[in-house]
């Protein structure tokens, strides 16, 4: 009888906002899955003994990962499935390797094991693991997504501010991809990973002259807050997330 695969989201960074069904799934896997973003990593690899080995240092840049292992030290134990999930745009090379790490998850849940991908924030929202998801439910694997907090959710709680009140809209944008036309948009816009385009965003906000709060590292370490957009340096990190309101 073949597994089931879950797409666990563990939250925007705080391991105190876990869910207890995410912490539930996660210690009864068989299987943790997770995403590494570095270039050099190409292919699938199972870590069948859990021993970490040379995969040790994938541990230690993967988020997801760090966050889970205070509430769930047997996690260190588990065995795992490393995935490469590479930023990079070339659509044809990335469904190469999605197929690859798809096909990878197949071989254990076949063998009758539960594998866990676990994801920062929320698996429906710009998951990584939704590209294994999609795969595997076409294949008629049995598939299941555990909510997380999503990452805007959790900054605007930190900076004590609501995102949307009564017919006000909001609109979640991945800034990575340029904001010029999304920031026309009414109502509130949350602007995703704004790191890479910085200096772009800024720019375009401050000409517009809107209200801006931006949590870099939202319950992480590093965490910082800004509320002007001059404020906010130029090389912001990577998990920076912007609550724009007009």
């Amino acid at each position: 009888m073949d597994g089931t695969f879950y797409g666990v989201g563990v939250g925007p960074g705080d391991p105190e906002l876990l869910t207890l069904k995410a912490v539930r799934i996660i210690q009864e896997c068989d299987v943790v899955a997770l995403a590494v973003s570095d270039k050099a990593f190409q292919e699938p690899v199972y870590d069948r003994e859990g021993s970490l080995q040379e995969l040790c240092r994938y541990l230690q840049k993967c988020v997801a990962y760090q966050i889970v292992l205070p509430v769930i030290p047997e996690l260190a134990g588990k065995k795992k499935l490393f995935l490469p999930m590479p930023m990079i745009k070339e659509k044809e090379k990335l469904r190469q390797i999605h197929d690859a790490c798809a096909d990878a998850a197949e071989q254990i849940i076949r063998q009758g094991k539960n594998v866990a991908f676990i994801t920062l924030g929320d698996p429906a929202i710009y998951s990584t693991c939704l590209y294994v998801h999609k795969r595997l439910a076409v294949k008629g694997i049995g598939t299941c997504l555990i909510p997380g907090i999503p990452s805007f959710c959790a900054a605007a709680a930190r900076m004590n501010v609501g995102l949307v009140e009564n017919r006000e809209e909001l609109h979640i944008i991945p800034a990575s991809y340029g904001v010029e036309e999304s920031l026309d948009l009414n109502g509130t816009k949350v602007l995703m990973k704004a790191g890479a385009k910085m200096p772009d965003v800024k720019k375009a906000v401050a000409a517009r002259k809107m209200e801006i709060h931006m949590v870099e590292n939202c319950g992480m370490p590093g965490e910082r807050i800004y509320e002007r957009a001059e404020d906010i340096p130029d090389d912001a990190g990577y998990y920076s997330l912007m609550i724009i309101k007009e």
